[in-house]
């Protein structure tokens, strides 16, 4: 950002209002298995992965038989921890390469390239509240669902009817095995990652804001990009006149190379009704929530809470005769 955009922001800093912050922050635990009927399309024949807090911490594929860290945290847990992680990707591989077959018979197929897949994982909030879900799909359709609060699983489509009841049956119990998972080892587990990978996942990144206008075709936008935070969890919403504005569409949190993430949301306005439009960011960095409004140019706010509060008591004493501001390169 060059000298002149900085020395815009002054005036722009009074438009930059806080709130009690709503988002609290918290941990999770995911784990995503996928099994083909053959290998194909650049794809091992089974292949999971687990991550904490959206980093991925370690994976096993059936071409290379092992379960190995991916994040260089993970290091640190002693072999016998892998050599027990490495059995356990045996023993999924061979369960899912029967879970493929019998979907593939529940829609009748007895050949083709298909996929079955199953996510899974649990949350530890900060005010430790815990929950978990567990989700299977086929060929990149829903199949059957956990219901973590009655421990059975539940069909997505008809197909999957025979599956729930047998898996829902008093011999096998898999929803009864799964709850218990979620709410216990899984638990157990989180915790013990967070506190060897703490350094990391407990550090805090603070949002930059840019609100920009864009006009096309007699459609008035309003873009709120925010970007550089880190965790991950954030609540991005827009305000007309204070009255939030219902968003229809999935809002995407994205990954950037630094290991933080990005988001854009984007409102339709009147031309002339723009500056009634209020951008509200929450993020468990923020002891506030950022309000950013549009003025007419595009800008940029770095730890704006701050510098509002500064710039401030400056106007209250009265001493205000300039500000200088200091570029450089991040």
């Amino acid at each position: 950002m060059d000298c002149a955009r900085h020395e815009m922001m002054v005036p722009v800093l009074f438009l930059v209002i806080l709130q009690a912050s709503t988002i609290y922050s918290g941990h999770s635990l995911q784990y995503y298995h996928t099994a083909v009927s053959a290998p194909g399309h650049g794809l091992p024949q089974y292949s999971s992965v687990g991550y904490v807090d959206g980093i991925q911490i370690k994976t096993y594929n059936s071409d290379t038989n092992r379960t190995v860290p991916v994040a260089q945290w993970m290091e640190r847990l002693e072999s016998d921890y892998w050599e027990g992680e490495t059995e356990n990707g045996k023993r999924a591989q061979a369960a899912y390469k029967i879970n493929v077959m019998v979907a593939m018979d529940r829609y009748n197929q007895t050949g083709g390239f298909h996929s079955f897949q199953v996510m899974y994982g649990c949350e530890l909030m900060d005010d430790g509240s815990t929950s978990g879900y567990w989700q299977y799909g086929y060929d990149g359709k829903d199949f059957l669902a956990l219901d973590t609060e009655r421990g059975v699983y539940y069909p997505l489509t008809d197909r999957a009817q025979r599956s729930a009841q047998r898996w829902n049956s008093p011999m096998v119990q898999a929803g009864e095995r799964a709850k218990y998972y979620l709410q216990t080892e899984c638990i157990k587990w989180l915790r013990e990652y967070i506190e060897f990978g703490k350094e990391e996942l407990d550090r805090r990144v603070p949002p930059e804001v840019k609100v920009s206008s864009q006009q096309s075709d007699g459609v008035s936008k309003l873009h709120c990009q925010v970007y550089g935070f880190y965790p991950r969890d954030v609540d991005v919403i827009w305000k007309r006149n204070g009255i939030e504005i219902p968003f229809d569409e999935t809002k995407q949190v994205l990954p950037n190379t630094d290991g933080t993430y990005q988001i854009t949301v984007t409102v339709e306005v009147l031309p002339d009704e723009r500056e009634k439009y209020s951008c509200h960011v929450d993020h468990s960095s923020l002891n506030e929530t950022l309000i950013v409004t549009w003025d007419n140019k595009e800008y940029i706010t770095r730890h704006s809470y701050l510098i509002f509060a500064a710039v401030s008591l400056v106007f209250l004493f009265g001493h205000v005769v300039g500000m200088k501001m200091k570029c450089s390169g991040e």
